[in-house]
């Protein structure tokens, strides 16, 4: 079996002949304005200021006088040795600084929430104060992780416990949201459970993440909120708990995400634009120009767009990528009548998912929640050159809102060798189909006997 689907990858990611319309010179566009952080030559390791990568002894006072000594030479490499480091508190980022880890380094977080200060952030696409995610950029520029280390946020038998608890936090969010409270007055922290970020990059630009490891996050691992000019490369997860998923752009752009080993226990790229009322109201900033390339992708679902999108998704193009282990599904695009906004002008060309429980599925009617009122329109997607080994439920999944359906939907070179349904379309136009096959290609009809 295994020589078999190792033959079906290999034929499924360089066999595809044919032509597609897949935007090459977009994707080109886009990477090429991207722009690295620069650093200054200055550099510090923590271990001269005190850090001692015991594992028990608290590093974070040595990390802050890393990151002040970066401040005042305008920048720097802030250099981690093979360790261990706990830190009770986060890292906040100064501009023109580097993170960087070495071989056999490792920072893991502690978990006591009042070692966190609040601080603005979004959570589940409504801005608010809460704690501190774990490492937090706001509002600078050329800031970099790197290094071969581990970014641990120690999260498995404390801030987890949260995740039973975070409902009433959650509603009222959503309530503050819908009713446009200030966001001065939307105070989470102390007596609240909404759990925090591992790592988030927040109105900043010219960032890079590079092959770090990331596990044990409290909540997403990577959020990248009101940010542009990202590259996030060669990064792998080992980060298994409630809502880890890997990277999550919202209201962001400019963003390219490459060689990523993914291993989450939720989403593997969530791209998000903000939740419900709040996220209209800031439709001048979409989620766009985002380019997914040669990933490895295994956790729940590969590659998602929404729920929370309600100022826009567009212009993101995944290519070149495949599975390397579980996913409920490849691709999920997922909006209720709530959201209003907009998903179009998304591309993938060139995916291989393995077993799966549905490997295209797109919907408007997402839990089947909403008042009717703003409905999304999803429209101008293309599938190209896309191989799955099995579907346990449906291999194609498209439906819009009867009031908005989907529309410009183009499915090309799909092959699904199994599933238990094939396609549902539903309240959708104009999609267009050229050689997809769903189970054993039909060949010369049988003749009559």
């Amino acid at each position: 079996m295994k020589y078999k689907i190792l033959l079906f990858l290999l034929v499924a990611l360089n066999c595809f002949a044919q032509n597609n319309n897949f935007p090459s010179g977009k994707v080109d566009e886009i990477i090429k304005r991207i722009q690295l952080p620069t650093t200054p030559s200055f550099k510090i390791e923590v271990t001269k200021l005190g850090a001692k990568g015991d594992s028990i002894s608290n590093a974070k006072p040595a990390f802050d006088k890393a990151m002040a000594l970066c401040k005042k030479n305008n920048g720097g490499t802030i250099i981690v040795s093979k360790g261990i480091y706990t830190l009770n508190g986060p890292i906040h980022f100064v501009s023109n600084v580097n993170l960087h880890l070495e071989d056999g380094a490792k920072i893991r977080f502690g978990s006591n929430p009042k070692d966190y200060p609040l601080v603005l952030t979004s959570w589940e696409g409504t801005m608010l104060y809460n704690y501190s995610p774990m490492i937090y950029a706001n509002n600078v520029e050329n800031i970099s992780i790197t290094g071969n280390g581990i970014i641990d946020g120690e999260a498995k038998n404390t801030w987890i416990k949260w995740k039973p608890l975070e409902k009433k936090d959650q509603l009222l969010s959503r309530e503050m949201n819908h009713k446009n409270t200030p966001i001065k007055e939307r105070i989470f922290g102390e007596g609240h459970y909404l759990r925090p970020q591992l790592i988030q990059f927040f109105n900043s630009k010219n960032i890079l993440v590079e092959n770090v490891q990331i596990e044990d996050s409290p909540f997403w691992c990577v959020h990248l909120l009101k940010s542009k000019s990202i590259t996030i490369r060669g990064v792998k997860y080992n980060a298994h708990n409630n809502n880890n998923d890997g990277i999550d752009p919202e209201y962001s752009s400019d963003i390219l995400i490459e060689n990523v080993l993914f291993d989450n226990a939720d989403d593997n790229v969530a791209i998000k634009a903000g939740r419900d009322d709040e996220g209209r109201s800031n439709s001048n900033t979409p989620s766009e120009n985002i380019v997914i390339k040669n990933c490895e992708f295994k956790g729940l679902h590969a590659i998602v767009i929404g729920s929370e999108m309600s100022a826009g998704v567009r212009n993101v193009y995944v290519e070149n990528s495949k599975f390397r282990g579980y996913l409920k599904r490849g691709v999920f695009i997922k909006t209720n009548s709530d959201r209003g906004g907009y998903v179009k002008d998304i591309y993938f060309n060139n995916l291989a998912f393995g077993k799966v429980e549905d490997c295209i599925y797109i919907t408007a009617n997402y839990h089947g929640e909403g008042s009717g009122l703003y409905p999304s329109k999803v429209s101008d997607i293309s599938f190209s050159n896309i191989s799955c080994v099995e579907a346990t439920n449906t291999g194609i999944v498209i439906e819009g809102f009867p009031d908005k359906k989907v529309a410009n939907i183009k499915l090309d070179n799909i092959n699904i060798q199994s599933a238990k349904n094939g396609t549902t379309v539903t309240n959708s136009e104009n999609v267009t189909v050229n050689e997809v096959v769903i189970g054993v290609k039909a060949t010369t009809p049988t003749a009559a006997k």
